[in-house]
């Protein structure tokens, strides 16, 4: 398939404006270094300083800068989802607008894509100057859980200097906040060769973190968003069904065992308490109507599922 551009950098930018002259010179001396046929697209997120006027300015210097601003603060997923749309490259990178990312890294990502056959280079920045109580422990036991869930081996899941064939961004959309997880959207789009590349981590040289510590949560929660997606999306009724009809089982097992137990008790002349005494006997009651509901609701996902637009949504690598 033949491509405009050797090269796509995409870069998500929210009230950046310090940074955006030195990034754009520092990549511009990279791609000049290697000769590179590339397009740098910069999606302003919204931004309320003055880096949607760089970037006109920065355009109107270099032709190769595309610029999309949004007009308001809609997250880095739908940044980066109208990126991967404009890209032209037979290789897309994307990387932060904060100065963190090193434009250096890009040619040896470029090659193990180019060469390599990857499809999916992620950065690992194994030497972080972020502080170690609020960010890299958080960032520790977020990647170890995501490895766990995901089954995809990357030290840095969330790292924002990534490199992509360009069938994998045009393959996949990235929605909500599910920039982090966009490996696993790719895996499960049938992009299975990931790796990853130790990369330099830049202390931010201009202004003030987007990302506070909630990131973690919704990180984790979006995770298993995802993962529940990913197994059952296409067939909910395996998931609720299976446990509705094991809590109907279990409750009315319990039900009945209540019923006869005291029903063998009273035969037998022994001491019983009555059934509607027994914390058991209302707990199995709840288990039953629990089951009813759970099994009601994967009925419902089924039926939305076989409607849906998306249900023969597959991904097809070659026809002939």
């Amino acid at each position: 398939m033949e491509y405009a551009k050797d090269l796509s950098i995409v870069i998500s930018l929210y009230n950046e404006e310090e940074s955006l002259p030195e990034l754009i010179s520092w990549i511009e001396a990279v791609m000049t270094a290697n000769s590179y046929n590339y397009e740098i697209i910069m999606v302003d997120d919204g931004s309320t300083d003055g880096s949607w006027k760089h970037v006109r300015e920065l355009s109107a210097k270099n032709p190769a800068i595309r610029g999309i601003s949004f007009r308001r603060n809609y997250g880095k997923s739908a940044a980066l989802y109208h990126g991967f749309a404009a890209a032209q490259g037979r290789v897309v990178v994307t990387m932060d607008a904060d100065l963190q990312d090193s434009p250096e890294e890009i040619p040896e990502l470029y090659r193990m894509v180019t060469e390599e056959g990857w499809d999916i280079v992620s950065g690992w920045k194994k030497q972080r100057f972020d502080n170690k109580l609020t960010k890299n422990l958080p960032s520790k036991l977020y990647n170890w859980t995501a490895r766990k869930v995901t089954g995809i081996h990357l030290h840095d899941m969330n790292c924002g200097l990534k490199a992509y064939r360009n069938e994998v961004v045009k393959n996949i959309e990235v929605y909500g906040e599910m920039h982090r997880y966009i490996p696993y959207l790719a895996k499960n789009a049938g992009f299975g060769r990931i790796t990853e590349k130790p990369v330099q981590h830049q202390k931010r040289k201009y202004g003030v973190s987007k990302f506070g510590l909630e990131r973690f949560v919704n990180g984790l929660l979006d995770l298993i968003s995802l993962w529940f997606l990913s197994r059952f999306g296409k067939k909910p009724m395996h998931f609720f069904g299976f446990t509705g009809i094991l809590m109907f089982l279990t409750g009315g097992f319990l039900a009945l065992w209540v019923i006869v137990e005291k029903l063998i008790q009273q035969a037998n002349g022994l001491t019983f308490r009555p059934v509607a005494d027994q914390p058991l006997f209302y707990l199995a009651l709840v288990a039953v109507l629990l089951g009813v509901q759970l099994f009601l609701a994967g009925f419902i996902c089924e039926m939305i599922s076989r409607n849906s637009s998306e249900r023969n949504n597959y991904k097809i690598r070659e026809e002939f």
